[in-house]
């Protein structure tokens, strides 16, 4: 199945659409960093396109579970960290790290874990005044269902177009972009480790070489908006680092015509061309050790 989204599980909640109370539009005014935010809007449209390009936590953590990797708590990001993050920029892409580590503990059914990571995301949801995006009973339900992916990542990308066009009536935009950073990042972090542990399984190698186009996609987002917000600035700084290892992984494509096939009676077109991914166990040490760098600015 192709790999979809990056939105992470906590976007799976629509509690209330996108209509806003005026007191709640206020407030959320009244919460901004101190640093105004002059940067340029994105078009929903385009994060949309790199969305769809980049591989959704949710999709990874079935690929760990698959290979036979236990659960592993010590991956995630403690919540116990929720109380350090005290600006819009920490809040926003530990929201989406979050997500990521809620998304884990979902296909490993451990219900007791998802529950603090839905406080938790609730906090810091609620501290961006984007709370009403977020609503407890639905996304425990959703947390407990692992069986419809397609589903799931559905609603998730439906969520997080509505959380995208709130943020950027506000001027907020970039917050958006630190939620797509954040999610991936933590699986990246994730996904490395379990690599690193098990350096025979070629699957999970090539599924980090594939995140090099990725991360350019990412720095393209973040650089908008480095010359209005130096914490921005400082994320590109860093994520530059991560794609300086990420060059030393090399892809080739080789196009293969397009076929035409039937899925539940509809006609498809199926793109036939292949991506191979020249990646060593020295490239995953060296993209894992400075994920973890980046990592750790983030969560402390």
């Amino acid at each position: 199945m192709k790999i979809l989204r990056i939105l992470p599980l906590i976007l799976l909640i629509a509690a209330c659409g996108t209509e806003n109370k005026k007191s709640e539009e206020e407030a959320f005014i009244e919460s901004l960093d101190s640093v105004e935010n002059t940067g340029p809007s994105i078009d929903e449209n385009v994060i949309g396109e790199i969305i769809q390009q980049v591989p959704s936590p949710l999709e990874i953590s079935v690929l760990l579970k698959q290979s036979g990797t236990k659960y592993d708590k010590s991956l995630l990001n403690s919540t116990d960290n929720i109380s350090n993050y005290n600006s819009n920029f920490k809040k926003a892409v530990n929201l989406g790290i979050y997500g990521t580590d809620l998304g884990y503990t979902n296909i490993y059914e451990k219900n007791q874990d998802g529950l603090d990571y839905m406080s938790g995301i609730k906090t810091l949801a609620d501290g961006l005044n984007i709370g009403q995006f977020f609503e407890l009973e639905t996304i425990a339900k959703l947390a407990t269902n692992s069986k419809n992916l397609d589903s799931l990542l559905l609603i998730t990308t439906q969520n997080f177009n509505s959380i995208n066009q709130y943020l950027q009536e506000q001027s907020r935009s970039h917050l958006s972009i630190l939620l797509l950073t954040g999610g991936w990042i933590e699986a990246m972090h994730i996904t490395c480790q379990v690599s690193a542990k098990d350096p025979t399984n070629i699957e999970l190698q090539e599924k980090i070489g594939e995140q090099k186009i990725i991360l350019e996609n990412i720095r393209l987002l973040i650089s908008f908006y480095k010359d209005s917000d130096p914490k921005m600035a400082e994320l590109l700084s860093e994520i530059e680092k991560l794609e300086k290892v990420f060059n030393e992984v090399e892809i080739t494509q080789t196009y293969k015509e397009s076929t035409f096939e039937i899925v539940d009676g509809v006609m498809m077109i199926k793109d036939n061309s292949e991506s191979h991914i020249e990646i060593t166990s020295e490239n995953v040490e060296n993209i894992m050790r400075v994920t973890s760098e980046v990592r750790t600015k983030l969560i402390n």
